[in-house]
């Protein structure tokens, strides 16, 4: 199993609003490689199957709208200790309780609007980049 690498998803605020330059000069100056990336824009089925650990939660729709208003940019992202790296640059899921100096909380507008989301295990990681890229083994 492959350990040194995650997945990253640029949400619709940041990619709307100018941010994904600045957040991929973050990435690329923490020492991330970008193994593969493409802009899309999700379906509402699609939303749904990706998010479907979250049906039945109070934010879940709200979720789903957000994630398909606009084009997103996907990753996968190699470092050491890929998981656990990325998560540090990125900060807290709420831009209020982030690290000075992290991707949110120098661009997340609110919690669900937090401009980037990153895997929180390697399975998720492998599971998140299969979704929208088939056989990563050839991007690790």
């Amino acid at each position: 199993m492959y350990t040194d690498f995650t997945f990253s998803i640029i949400k619709p605020n940041a990619v709307r609003t100018g941010k994904t330059g600045p957040i991929l000069a973050m990435i690329n100056e923490a020492g991330f490689e970008i193994a593969a990336m493409r802009m899309v824009r999700l379906t509402k089925p699609q939303a749904e199957s990706f998010y479907s650990v979250h049906k039945g939660k109070p934010f879940y729709e709200g979720l789903i709208d957000f994630m398909t208003s606009g084009p997103v940019v996907v990753m996968i992202l190699r470092h050491e200790n890929a998981v656990e790296q990325f998560r540090k640059l990125i900060g807290s899921t709420d831009p209020s309780k982030a690290e000075p100096g992290t991707i949110r909380k120098l661009f997340a507008v609110s919690t669900q609007m937090n401009a980037v989301h990153g895997s929180d295990s390697t399975e998720n990681a492998a599971i998140e980049a299969n979704f929208f890229f088939s056989g990563i083994e050839r991007f690790l």
